[in-house]
């Protein structure tokens, strides 16, 4: 999962940039980067690391211009090194660097085109260089010496019609502005929005529309699946629809986990979703377990905070903060290693005792994945003196991998993999254990006026909506995430296997 932003302006646009990347933190804290153009030539800066450890002052005068694309970044199945921190840049045809979010499902085709068809080298591992070699390759194929709008949505178009899974992108071009665009499916979430000025307007395009308003501007909409904006540098606006076929279906799990609650994606506010999720969590246990004994409802901070809120309301108990958390440690889901989600996990929470003591506690989180954190934070409640502790996830089980950006474990690192609800429970020291029904999470993330039909689930239900994906691949990228692999693999990895491409 990844955060990008793309801003041009009428002035510099440097700090913006970095101001949108702090709002889009939360989606990745691995490696961060901006790059800028002024006069034709870009300027970058990209590193591993938090925003604010990347950029110092003196790089920050250096991101001179007024227009840029910045970048936020996990690993996904790849490597951490530095090498795949983003922007990527090639320079032909005209200059274009990119950011990507999302995780394209046909690399290994798309690797061998480029190499024997269209002749293009790649230096990583990554799939967003990829998606930048092709569509540089398809601008290329135009063989102009200048180009326009029409002819940057043909390549575009050619591009959807080449690649395979998730991508919302940002790209510029120097000397001609900015281009966003997200896959036929819209799986990864983009917005677009305008600042109206004395002397026209300057445009931005964000992951999430938080990071517009905090710059002040003004939400246009989502960016469709399939479309495509492009934004001169003089500040004029186009827009195309890009894809011959479209099939909306954006990632529920953003709506869980990944978004922040104040962001509204695809039309849907993502704090009603969470608290709509309470919602039929709460209806789930009146349901099914009506004569519960559960004293008070607690959340694990910071995701699942309404969805908990909402299902004590619901279910008439007492709400309590029992969870004190050190706001400096990073998510836990998203770093690498096992023995570092561990020890990271201790120094992130801690107990308040009094709200525990003698009580049967309900702990919610947002999800349960590899279950170490939850196994660990139950044990917290109890030494923190709770009579007993149930636990419930606003998601449904995590059984399955996630294709399309979200960097999930192993299927067999995965806590549900064959398990039942109750021996999930079981395996987490959990008294009792309570899922989301994927049915009602569905429902709690559409509501009454969404006009999305359907979601990406395929973590919960193995339903690939791309229709690309086999044994084979799942089992190729279950190589890649396991937990051996990741701490096993070397700095150097990244090196591309031209032999392989034959």
């Amino acid at each position: 999962m990844c955060g990008i932003a793309g801003i041009v302006s009428h002035q510099n646009v440097n700090q913006e940039l970095y101001d949108a990347l702090t709002v889009l933190q939360h989606r990745g804290q691995d490696a961060a980067g901006i790059v800028t153009c002024e006069d034709g030539r870009f300027y970058l800066r990209k590193d591993n690391g938090l925003t604010r450890d990347v950029f110092s002052d003196e790089q920050m005068i250096k991101l001179r211009g007024s227009m840029g694309i910045a970048h936020v970044r996990y690993p996904t199945a790849g490597c951490s090194s530095s090498a795949e921190a983003q922007p990527f840049y090639v320079n032909s045809p005209f200059g274009l660097t990119l950011a990507h979010n999302g995780n394209l499902t046909n690399t290994d085709e798309l690797k061998k085109e480029l190499f024997k068809d269209d002749q293009r080298h790649l230096n990583t591992n990554s799939d967003s260089e990829i998606l930048l070699n092709v569509f540089a390759h398809e601008l290329q194929a135009l063989g102009k010496l200048r180009i326009d709008e029409n002819d940057i949505f043909q390549a575009v178009k050619a591009v959807h019609k080449r690649c395979k899974g998730a991508y919302a992108v940002v790209i510029m071009i120097a000397g001609y502005g900015v281009l966003a665009f997200r896959d036929p499916h819209g799986i990864r979430p983009m917005v677009f929005g305008e600042r109206k000025l004395e002397n026209g307007s300057d445009f931005m395009v964000a992951s999430e529309n938080v990071a517009l308003s905090v710059l002040d501007f003004e939400l246009t909409r989502d960016i469709e699946p399939g479309e495509a904006v492009f934004i001169e540098a003089t500040g004029k606006l186009h827009t195309k629809q890009c894809s011959d076929v479209v099939d909306h279906c954006p990632c529920i799990f953003e709506y869980v986990y990944f978004a922040r609650p104040d962001s509204i994606m695809d039309g849907i506010s993502v704090y009603k979703a969470r608290l709509r999720m309470g919602e039929k969590l709460a209806d789930k246990v009146l349901r099914e377990w009506p004569d519960h004994d559960i004293d008070v409802v607690i959340p694990i901070p910071d995701t699942s905070r309404t969805s908990a809120l909402q299902m004590a309301n619901n279910l008439g108990v007492k709400f309590r903060e029992g969870f004190m958390k050190n706001r400096y440690i990073g998510r836990t889901f998203i770093m690498p290693g096992q023995q570092m989600r561990k020890k990271s996990v201790k120094q992130k929470l801690n107990a308040i005792d009094l709200e525990f003591e003698g009580k049967n506690v309900l702990l919610v989180d947002d999800s349960v994945v590899r279950g170490t954190t939850s196994e660990q934070i139950i044990q917290m409640a109890r030494d923190a003196g709770a009579k007993k502790v149930y636990f419930a996830s606003a998601a449904p089980a995590v059984r399955y991998p996630n294709v399309y950006g979200i960097d999930m474990p192993a299927v067999e690192e995965l806590i549900a993999n064959n398990r039942t609800e109750d021996e999930v429970g079981d395996a987490i020291g959990a008294d009792k254990m309570i899922y989301q029904d994927l049915e009602d999470l569905i429902d709690a993330v559409k509501g009454k006026s969404s006009k999305i039909t359907h979601f990406d689930t395929s973590c919960f239900n193995r339903e690939y909506i791309t229709g690309d994906i086999d044994e084979a691949y799942l089992e190729r990228i279950n190589n890649l995430r396991n937990d051996d692999a990741q701490e096993g693999r070397k700095a150097d990895n990244f090196i591309i296997d031209i032999q392989n491409a034959n």
